[in-house]
């Protein structure tokens, strides 16, 4: 890289002690919150949460995370602590940005969502598909996966600066998340069949996971202990369980004859998978322990991503527009669903005025708007998540997993921003 990340993390955690007393004050004040160094070395230590969570008033079992996964604070909700604007010290004077990459153009796109400006446009490597934050929150890694030639690539950006570093080579990095332990980057390799294990900050090889029966293994989430990943195996209609304690394949789930599962989230309470499915326009629920399937909620055509409001109370689903993995025209059909996660019933729809193909994105920190990028339009939608309203920005050649960041939470477990 261009750029030291092991002095980068000394320089940040030193900046960010001094940027945001008040809020480390009330850190260290608070009983109920456990203290997570932000400046450890190793694997990709942990930062302090910066508010506390609301008791309960049924008490709930803790949860047994494996070992070196922060714990679970509130088992109701094990996004409690990545609510409302609760950073962590470690984005400190990091630029408000979205990050947005272009897969035709070979570039990522950055948008000042202030003023809802293009600020810059650089190149990356052969199709750039997601924009990813790393563990500790210190990087931004573009997979750029090449479409299954050897020649993928990661492009690191320093959030400081929104500006790219030396891309590391890495072969078929569709996509890439976390292990809830931090101790390994986990490379979607889409084409090649498998997941590979690498370090997180070097991008070293550990070891590799083949799934031969799971055809373009995608999107995943874990569950709430962090001992499995589930995935989804876009070509094959199917998901994949993985142990990642003994970094095996537990079994495959059919989920749609000739499906294409896509977005894969795990809700609050980590008794559900929630699994988007693009044929059947429709969100998949399963159960984690059992791995079976316990119904499902009708949304809209070519139904895509997951993420959830601020709140935890309700999931977004943007829905493509399209049953299949290429868009016929652009002004589809596209929509966004809201869904309640306490009723798992549609309470909203929000259509792209003239048409659109909502993708991937997220949620600001505020929780006050969804950005997604418009896969077949070559813009950006934002949603205003009280009334629905679309804004759309143009970008480059279809966008994709585009990021939104700074983001809350304590860690992250990669995608464009699965926050803890």
């Amino acid at each position: 890289m261009s750029w030291s990340t092991a002095s980068r993390r000394t320089r940040r955690c030193g900046r960010a002690a001094r940027a945001h007393p008040a809020r480390l004050g009330a850190v260290l004040a608070s009983a109920t919150l456990l203290v997570l160094a932000a400046c450890g070395g190793g694997s990709g230590s942990l930062s302090q949460s910066s508010s506390t969570t609301t008791s309960t008033t049924t008490a709930q079992p803790a949860v047994q995370t494996v070992p070196g996964m922060p714990p679970v604070v509130d088992p109701s909700n094990l996004y409690g602590q990545a609510k409302a604007n609760m950073f962590s010290p470690a984005t400190a004077g990091d630029l408000s940005r979205v990050y947005v990459p272009n897969l035709t153009s070979n570039t990522v796109t950055v948008i000042d969502p202030t003023t809802r400006q293009v600020v810059d446009t650089f190149p990356v490597g052969s199709n750039p598909q997601h924009v990813v934050p790393s563990y500790d929150l210190q990087t931004l890694w573009v997979t750029n996966n090449a479409e299954g030639q050897p020649t993928g690539s990661l492009t690191p950006i320093d959030p400081r600066t929104g500006k790219p570093g030396a891309a590391v080579d890495v072969p078929d990095p569709y996509n890439m998340y976390f292990t809830p332990d931090g101790k390994s980057a986990i490379v979607v390799a889409e084409a090649l069949k498998r997941l590979d294990f690498r370090d997180p900050h070097t991008m070293a090889l550990q070891v590799s996971i083949p799934v031969p029966n799971c055809s373009g293994v995608n999107h995943a989430d874990f569950t709430i202990d962090g001992r499995y990943m589930i995935a989804s195996c876009e070509f094959q209609g199917s998901l994949v369980k993985i142990d990642l304690v003994n970094h095996v394949v537990v079994g495959y789930l059919n989920l749609v004859a000739n499906g294409m599962p896509q977005d894969i989230r795990v809700s609050p309470d980590g008794k559900t998978f929630y699994v988007a499915e693009m044929t059947t326009g429709r969100v998949y629920l399963i159960d984690p322990d059992t791995f079976t399937m316990k119904g499902s909620i009708p949304t809209g055509t070519g139904a895509h991503g997951l993420y959830f409001n601020r709140d935890d109370t309700e999931l977004y689903v943007s829905n493509r527009g399209f049953p299949s993995l290429q868009g016929t025209h652009p002004n589809g059909p596209g929509s966004v669903s809201v869904i309640s996660v306490k009723t798992n019933q549609v309470v909203a729809n929000w259509p792209v005025p003239g048409g659109g193909s909502p993708d991937m994105g997220n949620v600001t920190a505020d929780g006050k708007e969804l950005w997604l990028s418009g896969r077949y339009d070559n813009v950006v939608y934002v949603f205003d998540t009280t009334t629905g309203a679309v804004t759309k920005i143009p970008v480059g050649i279809q966008p994709h997993g585009l990021c939104v960041w700074p983001q809350p939470g304590r860690y992250s477990v990669g995608h464009t921003g699965i926050m803890r």
